[in-house]
């Protein structure tokens, strides 16, 4: 992963990012909500299938914003409480989502931005967040 940021993000990347993960929700009949964040984890683009339950949009929005602030996935956060120990540090860490879903975008080997979709399980989470941020490389 990349150590740097770049430009922030542009709209019609976010808009390309987001429908690359609708379409994988799609089509696996999932109900989701997408957000996609500059690198300050501020929102630049939403989106939501019709159905999806409504945390999810909060969480989709906080999923993406780890993922920027933090430059790394949030399954990596996951991975650290589910270790326990030390990794229950991540607890004390603000702003950090550890749940899988969110990934950094990346542009020109730089942290343009982040992706956070949710509204199934984790893994159907980072089904659909994967090919979003795959849609910028």
């Amino acid at each position: 992963m990349s150590n740097l940021y770049g430009a922030p993000i542009s709209i019609e990347n976010a808009k390309k990012a987001a429908a690359a993960a609708l379409a994988e929700a799609h089509r696996n009949g999932w109900t989701m909500a997408v957000a996609i964040t500059d690198t300050a984890g501020f929102l630049v683009y939403f989106e939501k299938i019709d159905g999806t339950q409504t945390a999810s949009s909060v969480v989709a929005v906080d999923k993406a914003r780890s993922a920027a602030l933090f430059k790394r996935p949030t399954k990596a956060f996951q991975d650290m409480l589910a270790a326990g120990g030390e990794g229950l540090r991540v607890l004390t860490m603000t702003g950090a989502v550890p749940i899988e879903g969110g990934l950094p975008l990346v542009v020109d080997g730089k942290v343009v931005g982040a992706i956070g979709v949710s509204g199934g399980t984790s893994a159907q989470d980072n089904q659909c967040a994967t090919p979003g941020a795959a849609a910028l490389k």
